[in-house]
């Protein structure tokens, strides 16, 4: 399911800012890797079953295997913090709704209608809308990381417009850059976290939160559409996303950012794009193309030439 120049869904602060030492620093990478490929796996897994999961439902369920995952380690720090995550309830459930019910929702509701790797690069184009949050908190944007912003939006745009600027959006295109939207919001709202909330007391409340905000879709959405079968399609999927997707890649993100720092560890996540696109070419037969290959390589560039300090 995480959320440095380009925030990432995590429940670890950038305490540990000391550089890493030589034997940690090449786990670290491997861990920041590891993360990396198990959230485009989670593209692919929603594509997979868009077809026979309504999204409501598949989300619903994603976040509530993913409390019964990461409850046991949870627990014991949610509960030395409850005074203090009550007097901050507000910002962490708005965070909880762009970051856990929103965006996730978006994402489903995307793949019922467009690629697993459309997804993935409209995804990394996000720290645009990222840098356009931090320009309005009164961030001064430099000349590199508005040409990056400039390249990858290009990228995007030739993504969608198949290799063309006559641009002809999908309905899950749409979707999908409204979950960008929605996950940059989450990333600006994680900046306002206060510090001393434990990350994973804060993980655990914006996924109970997030859950008790979708009860009430997911119910309209099993008496409209009914419930969907349960079978190795479905539950296979879905216990990736809430397990792996929610749970595994988060601590292996939080142990990388612990090795080599929140800045290295997200230089890795900028492959995510090409993850997606080999995954989803060997597990759902999707073909990238010239332009696909292109628009990637313009996402990738424009993101890391803009991030980068």
């Amino acid at each position: 399911m995480t959320l440095t120049t380009t925030r990432f869904p995590t429940t670890a602060e950038e305490a540990t800012r000391r550089p890493a030492p030589a034997k940690g620093a090449g786990l670290g990478l491997l861990l920041a890797l590891l993360a990396t490929v198990v959230w485009s796996g989670s593209f692919v897994a929603t594509r997979g079953m868009a077809d026979a999961v309504p999204p409501v439902q598949a989300v619903f369920w994603r976040w509530t295997i993913a409390l019964l995952a990461v409850a046991p380690l949870a627990a014991r720090p949610f509960w030395r913090q409850r005074a203090l995550l009550r007097r901050h309830l507000g910002s962490t459930a708005l965070a909880s709704l762009f970051g856990v019910a929103l965006y996730n929702t978006l994402v489903h509701q995307a793949g019922l209608t467009t690629s697993a790797t459309n997804m993935g690069m409209i995804m990394a184009a996000s720290p645009v809308i990222m840098a356009g949050y931090a320009r309005l908190g009164g961030e001064r944007l430099g000349p590199r990381r508005l040409l990056g912003m400039a390249v990858a939006v290009l990228g995007v745009l030739l993504l969608v417009g198949d290799g063309s600027l006559a641009i002809d959006l999908s309905a899950g295109d749409l979707w999908m850059f409204a979950a960008a939207l929605s996950f940059a919001s989450y990333s600006a709202l994680l900046k306002r976290r206060p510090p001393e909330i434990d990350g994973l007391a804060f993980l655990f409340t914006t996924f109970v939160l997030g859950a008790l905000m979708l009860a009430p879709a997911y119910a309209v959405s099993l008496a409209v559409q009914g419930g969907f079968p349960a079978t190795p399609g479905t539950v296979g999927p879905l216990l990736y996303l809430g397990v792996f997707s929610s749970a595994v890649a988060f601590f292996a993100w939080n142990k990388a950012i612990s090795l080599v720092g929140a800045a290295r560890a997200g230089i890795v996540y900028h492959l995510q794009p090409v993850c997606v696109a080999l995954l989803a070419y060997a597990l759902l037969g999707e073909e990238l193309g010239l332009a696909g290959g292109v628009s990637m390589a313009l996402v990738l560039g424009g993101v890391a030439l803009g991030s980068a300090r």
